[in-house]
């Protein structure tokens, strides 16, 4: 026998014969083709120059060449079938590095659960975050995946919305119990407010409310909204969040909750380019599944 012409396809065949006792059993148990089979056991009997099945009315039966060598097919068989699943695991098992930018609030009080949640179902995977509030980022490929409240809207971008982030009016339980609690919208500017600085998106939100204030009635102002966050759980005054900012904080309570504050839309974008990386792939699909979730979980 020479073993560079030896097919090792032909084991599965023969021992599915073997074990069958019969071609017709072999072909039920396997699901081939009685004729593929017959010629498997012919080839590999051509190859070891000897016999290894007798012919019966009722089947075959094993020669005394065909049981000696039975042990090692198995092991053989088994082999075969351990290098499969390794190979599966390989494929499924993917490594490399992903980088995700979010906005800092984002970045501070959604995402961490979330990815140390992806590390354990992950672990060849890494995540690099980075807490940004530019959009430019994926375009001057300095991201591969970002999750915005805004909609991108570069062509090069593929972007899906994953959810509405809800926005109330929340306020420490300390400073509610020293100043009292607003029952009506306009109640609000008689109360300490915690406001933005530059950016005028609160005012405009009091504007359509049809109460136009000034930044001055704003006893505390930042446009870091890390800051924010903390002015208002440390109890400054009344401020505006996002109900997965304030769910991270026992101690706020919610004011005014008949408020309809516009939401905020969330975005998960990545470069067109490299979207079918299964990699970035599988970050991207994990984040689009739990993202909703957790925002559901914490506005609940």
């Amino acid at each position: 026998m020479t073993t560079q012409r030896f097919d090792w396809t032909l084991i599965r065949s023969f021992l599915a014969v073997l074990e069958a006792g019969s071609l017709t059993g072999a072909a039920r148990a396997t699901g081939a083709r009685q004729p593929t089979l017959s010629r498997h056991v012919a080839e590999l009997e051509a190859q070891l120059g000897t016999a290894l099945f007798e012919r019966t009315g009722r089947g075959v039966v094993p020669t005394a060449a065909a049981l000696a060598i039975a042990d090692d097919a198995r092991q053989m068989e088994e082999g075969a079938l351990g290098l499969e699943r390794a190979l599966a695991r390989q494929r499924d098992t993917a490594t490399g590095v992903v980088r995700v930018t979010a906005s800092q609030v984002a970045a501070v009080w959604l995402l961490p659960p979330l990815l140390a949640e992806f590390q354990a179902a992950e672990p060849g995977i890494q995540v690099e975050l980075v807490a940004s509030n530019a959009l430019s980022n994926l375009l001057r490929r300095e991201a591969d995946i970002a999750v915005r409240m805004v909609r991108p809207d570069q062509g090069s971008l593929v972007a899906r919305k994953l959810a509405d982030v809800g926005i109330g009016a929340y306020a420490h339980r300390r400073y509610l119990a020293r100043a009292g609690e607003p029952r009506r919208p306009e109640d609000l500017v008689a109360h300490r407010l915690v406001g933005y600085d530059r950016d005028e998106t609160i005012l405009r939100g009091f504007a359509a409310l049809g109460l136009p204030i000034g930044r001055e009635a704003f006893a505390l102002r930042t446009d870091d909204h890390i800051a924010y966050g903390r002015l208002v759980a440390e109890g400054s005054g009344i401020g505006f969040l996002a109900h997965y900012t304030a769910a991270g904080e026992p101690e706020l309570r919610r004011v005014l909750p008949q408020l309809k504050v516009p939401p905020m839309p969330c975005w998960l974008a990545v470069h067109r380019e490299i979207r079918g990386n299964r990699v970035v792939r599988r970050v991207y699909d994990f984040l689009a599944a739990r993202i909703p979730e957790r925002l559901a979980e914490l506005s609940g």
